[in-house]
């Protein structure tokens, strides 16, 4: 994130999607006008996180993402407000997810008793860091592993045929902590047994490391090596860069990488559901926001329907 406003914003918003989970199970009507404001807050969150992944991260399908994310989360305030409780499933995985992302983002190490806890971020970097190293070596490629801006040793360095370095940073965002709290929070917001809620995290949290360490694999090696140096000015155009060794870089991440993360989280998705279909009003409520219409995709996908009442438990 950008910095401290932003995440203090994040954890007002979670906060506030919390406060609203918990008022739902004794004070509906003040529920829903707390879980209004934290979908109104969202909404504010996203729109100031635009500038910087549009023009600072010069990421064309994650500023479009995070600019329709503003309407959407307006969208289903509204919704809810009128009256459409099943969105509260929604906003519980909201709360989830932000509850399993932002110790990640935003808490520091900590120093106790003479010893130095280093922050959650520090450790997952640096273990995606190694694990994707082993991977580049393995398929013959040798970059020298250096300390980055963050001073962590998450940093390999290349050098051209003609002595130009070229630096691949492992960052927080490379490590699939995103995606895995998405699905972690959908998972903890359903009411079902824990026996399937593990069986549908054991699938979607091990998919999502082994296709994110292939991501950052792939990148670091086509950046470094300068393989996909194709239509290099066109790339600068859209990308505002002037820098010619880093359109292997706008390609192969900002591109084929997010391209391709989209369609393994749909894929993701659907492993997920078959395992707990009480996430399928998760998602007919997202299709309902986006095209106006019903549907029941329990029928459509050949699954059993997931619990309606949306504070009720299930057995197995």
């Amino acid at each position: 994130m950008p910095g401290p406003l932003s995440d203090a914003l994040a954890w007002l918003v979670v906060g506030t999607f919390v406060a609203g989970a918990v008022l739902w199970r004794s004070d509906r009507e003040s529920a829903r006008t707390v879980t209004v404001a934290a979908w109104g807050l969202f909404a504010a969150f996203w729109l100031q996180l635009f500038p910087h992944f549009a023009f600072t991260q010069k990421s064309y399908v994650e500023g479009i993402l995070t600019l329709a994310a503003v309407p959407a989360c307006l969208y289903a305030g509204y919704l809810l407000w009128d009256g459409r409780d099943t969105l509260v499933l929604l906003s519980r995985a909201v709360a989830a997810m932000g509850v399993v992302y932002l110790p990640f983002e935003t808490i520091p190490a900590i120093a106790v008793a003479g010893l130095t806890l280093p922050a959650p971020r520090e450790v997952l970097i640096l273990t995606v860091t190694e694990q994707t190293g082993f991977l580049i070596n393995a398929l013959g490629y040798h970059p020298e592993l250096i300390v980055g801006d963050q001073g962590y040793l998450n940093t390999y360095r290349f050098v051209t045929d003609t002595g130009h370095r070229l630096e691949f940073s492992i960052v927080l965002a490379c490590t699939g902590i995103g995606s895995m709290a998405i699905f972690a929070g959908l998972i903890a917001a359903v009411k079902a047994p824990l026996r399937r809620k593990l069986r549908a995290l054991a699938i979607a949290i091990p998919i999502i490391w082994a296709l994110n360490l292939l991501r950052t694999t792939f990148i670091g090696i086509t950046f470094g090596k300068q393989y996909l140096q194709v239509f290099v000015d066109e790339v600068l155009f859209l990308f505002g860069s002037s820098d010619p060794y880093a359109v292997s870089f706008f390609l192969s991440d900002r591109v084929i990488s997010q391209v391709l993360a989209v369609v393994a989280l749909v894929g993701i998705t659907y492993l997920v559901v078959r395992e707990l279909p009480e996430l399928l009003t998760v998602l007919e409520d997202v299709l309902f926001m986006i095209t106006g219409e019903e549907y029941d995709l329990a029928e459509a996908l050949d699954l059993p329907a997931g619990e309606e009442d949306v504070g009720a438990s299930t057995a197995d």
